[in-house]
């Protein structure tokens, strides 16, 4: 922490050192910490009794440490008293500036609350996030809702790569050196999000080991996911792979209550998904239908309802 020296006072011909430093609290704002260096007890004493001989010089000095208090405290004339009154304050600044230095840096609260280079999003459902081709300048962190993910090739034929629920990171290609966005994030149902700037997000992963590891944590559980999304692609047949993607859809095997209700999905978006054609989804849906594995909830934006029976799709030889 890097210190200047401001201030040499003079009180009964002893000497007062100050020193100020700038620090970094974890807030991510910039906090001035006065320091008294060296003093004694009848130095304190002393200026009860005794005002210093250039009233206004000790004023100009003080006033920087006690900030708005400064049009109270030396509103008067200054005197001995005043000068103890303006070292107690500092005391004041100190221990509230010491309490900023032992914060502890919180994943949670810092993924939950606006701040500087953070800005909390209100996306309704199927309204866009980023497009294709977009600057990629920020993270979003999903606090609520689910999100999908799609790339359109060059000659124009769209895929839905992923589909992201409560507590995921999306838009991280930007801290890879990717300028622009890659692919294209949709709502797929009313989300709350986080949007991190780029160095912001840098510069907290680079600082704060607890939330570096859990970002890292979520980059390999997804990177696990894409590689179980190969295998069985390669190896299972496109009734299984379409059970696993509504068992997935609806959270099953994921920690805490599956989510049992999934959003509304075209048979065209499952088919693109799975990697198969859309009669062969609609023949395999009617199918899950008849077999008491999943319902279709009424309405318009009815979704649809998983239960675990579908498992034995997948868990069958």
């Amino acid at each position: 922490m890097a210190k200047k020296r401001i201030a040499t006072l003079s009180a009964t011909g002893n000497t007062f050192l100050h020193y100020r430093s700038e620090i970094a609290c974890g807030t991510g704002m910039r906090c001035i910490l006065l320091e008294q260096m060296a003093y004694d007890a009848a130095n304190v004493e002393a200026a009860h009794v005794a005002a210093p001989p250039n009233r206004q010089r000790v004023a100009n000095q003080f006033a920087p440490a006690v900030g708005e208090n400064r049009r109270t405290i030396w509103s008067q004339s200054v005197t001995g008293r005043s000068v103890a009154h303006g070292i107690a304050v500092v005391s004041r600044v100190n221990k509230s500036v010491s309490r900023e230095k032992n914060f502890e840096f919180d994943p949670d609260i810092f993924l939950t609350t606006a701040g500087v280079g953070r800005k909390i999003l209100t996306v309704s459902k199927k309204q866009g996030i980023y497009t294709q081709g977009d600057a990629a300048d920020a993270v979003f962190y999903i606090q609520s809702g689910k999100i999908s993910l799609t790339v359109v090739s060059a000659v124009g034929k769209e895929a839905t790569i992923g589909m992201l629920s409560e507590g995921s990171f999306f838009g991280e290609g930007s801290l890879a050196g990717q300028p622009l966005r890659m692919g294209s994030a949709m709502a797929m149902t009313d989300c709350q999000l986080l949007r991190i700037g780029k160095k912001v997000m840098t510069n907290t992963l680079r600082r704060e080991h607890s939330f570096s590891d859990m970002f890292m944590a979520c980059l390999l559980a997804r990177n696990i996911r894409y590689e179980e999304d190969l295998v069985d692609h390669l190896f299972n047949s496109s009734e299984k792979r379409l059970a696993r993607i509504l068992l997935l859809m609806a959270r099953f095997g994921k920690e805490g209550v599956p989510e049992t209700m999934v959003p509304k999905l075209s048979q065209e978006t499952l088919a693109e998904m799975v990697g198969t054609t859309r009669s062969r989804v609609s023949f395999f849906m009617n199918r899950f239908r008849k077999s008491g594995f999943i319902e279709y909830a009424g309405g318009l934006e009815g979704g649809l309802q998983v239960h675990s029976s579908l498992l034995n799709v997948v868990l069958q030889d």
